[in-house]
């Protein structure tokens, strides 16, 4: 039976900051009255504040950084996240979503199946993000806010990452992973209208565009044998209302592979989020055997917290 380990992910210890930017005549940035603004801004602008699906697409690239190398664009990425928000009984808003992410060949931006490690020469397979569920308490109240006066506003989450590596314990996935602790971090950036701010009988904001930026340790199925270096993504966010709206190759890979990724749970699961090194650490024989990544994946039987 797979260890569970408590995993803080994607909106665990997240650090808010509001700004509405506003350049000044010589080029820089002013800040004016300090306001606070609910958390269902934030639920709005990721989510909802009713139960339907909503959808993040974003795409962009992965480097590689090695002591002492030429950084090196590995793979060109595009994801999905479809979530929904809850509020529980004691006021807290909780997000339930399904993730998924893609590893492209850079140059042709076909999904890529098989990898050649430019370091090692080996040909591995590619585990492509399948994350079901990710999911996290955001909480209750207010925070602080900027505001100066122009029509966008800019949410910035950072969300610093280190938590025990699954994988560290075990001998067999020496080549894979062995460091003890899971080190990274994700860095968001949402600009949305000023004036769909504080507007509650606005279930969800519409025009959201912004950032994603990570950087983390290689990824396990890239069988890095402890070299040093790490990957750096930078990518562009935006914001769907509906399925039909994403990407056709997203589209496709969900309608024939993982037809789960299509709508969010519809509720907040008893279940601990998924990651990249849970995953592989579950389907590490599939990885061995040359399977096909993400495996197939048409129900999700997980049951609701209670």
């Amino acid at each position: 039976m797979r260890r569970k380990t408590k995993f803080l992910y994607f909106w665990a210890t997240v650090v808010v900051t509001v700004l509405a930017l506003k350049p000044t005549p010589s080029g820089a940035q002013t800040h004016s009255d300090t306001q606070t603004v609910d958390i269902q801004e934030l639920v709005r602008t990721r989510c909802a504040t009713d139960p339907r699906n909503t959808y993040l697409e974003w795409s962009g690239s992965v480097y590689a950084f090695v002591p002492q190398e030429q950084q090196r664009k590995l793979f060109s990425i595009i994801d999905m996240s479809v979530a929904r928000c809850f509020q529980n009984q004691q006021g807290q808003w909780l997000l339930t979503s399904r993730e998924l992410q893609y590893y492209l060949d850079p140059e042709t931006n076909q999904v890529l199946n098989r990898w050649q490690n430019p370091w090692t020469g080996e040909v591995v397979p590619v585990v492509h993000v399948a994350n079901n569920p990710v999911q996290n308490n955001l909480g209750q109240g207010r925070f602080p806010a900027l505001a100066a006066g122009r029509n966008l506003i800019l949410l910035t989450l950072d969300v610093p990452l280190t938590y025990p590596n699954v994988l560290a314990s075990d001998p067999k996935f020496k080549d894979y992973s062995s460091e003890p602790l899971y080190q990274a971090g994700e860095f968001f950036k949402f600009v949305v209208p000023k004036a769909r701010v504080e507007q509650p009988h606005v279930p969800t904001v519409l025009n959201v565009s912004g950032t994603w930026n990570r950087i983390g340790p290689w990824l396990p199925w890239m069988k890095m044998k402890g070299k040093p270096g790490q990957l750096v993504y930078s990518a562009s966010i935006r914001k769907l209302q509906r399925f039909e709206e994403l990407s056709s190759l997203l589209q496709q890979e969900i309608k024939s592979r993982v037809p789960v990724y299509r709508t969010a749970p519809t509720c907040y699961l008893a279940a601990s989020s998924k990651t990249s090194w849970t995953y592989f650490h579950e389907y590490f024989d599939n990885y061995l055997a040359g399977d096909q990544f993400p495996i197939s994946e048409t129900q999700s039987n997980q049951p609701c917290q209670q």
